[in-house]
């Protein structure tokens, strides 16, 4: 998947970016508090998808 894609994803369910990291851009559910780090490689696995999705308590995309 797109990286692009991934963040239009999280920010419409409700995400929002919390900072920017070194290789990394912080996002955080502000409902459950969780956060998480989305790398910033142009295509990301489905597996990491997926497993950034579980870490935010989202539905992950289709």
């Amino acid at each position: 998947m797109k990286r692009r894609e991934l963040v239009k994803h999280i920010t419409e369910q409700g995400c929002v970016l919390l900072r920017e990291g070194g290789k990394y851009s912080i996002f955080q559910n502000p409902v459950t508090g969780k956060e998480t780090p989305v790398t910033r490689h142009t295509e990301i696995v489905d597996f990491t998808v997926r497993k950034i999705c579980r870490d935010l308590s989202i539905d992950p995309p289709r």
